[in-house]
């Protein structure tokens, strides 16, 4: 059943999303409302990652499944909103 959590498939998640945590980069100007959103955003992210790491930890695939996709999605939204530069990878962001 493709549909399934498997530790294969978080796995997989935790790297996809390991790596976009590790791409962004501000382009924000510092000390602006738009600064702290995107260290906000980046916050969010890496909080969720790192609750991903605790789930997986004690063998919740389905909540460290989910964590992963709210850290990307964190990701992802500020990508969009041009908080970040994120070498128009559309590998790992949605910038399309």
């Amino acid at each position: 059943m493709e549909d399934k959590i498997t530790q294969e498939k978080v796995d997989k998640y935790f790297e996809v999303t390991g790596k976009a945590l590790e791409k962004v980069a501000t382009i924000t100007p510092q000390r602006t409302h738009l600064s702290y959103v995107a260290d906000d955003f980046y916050n969010m992210a890496k909080s969720y990652y790192e609750d991903a790491f605790y789930f997986y930890e004690n063998q919740d695939l389905i909540n460290a499944f989910a964590a992963l996709n709210y850290a990307h999605g964190w990701l992802d939204a500020g990508a969009r909103l041009g908080l970040w530069d994120v070498g128009y990878d559309s590998k790992l962001f949605t910038v399309d």
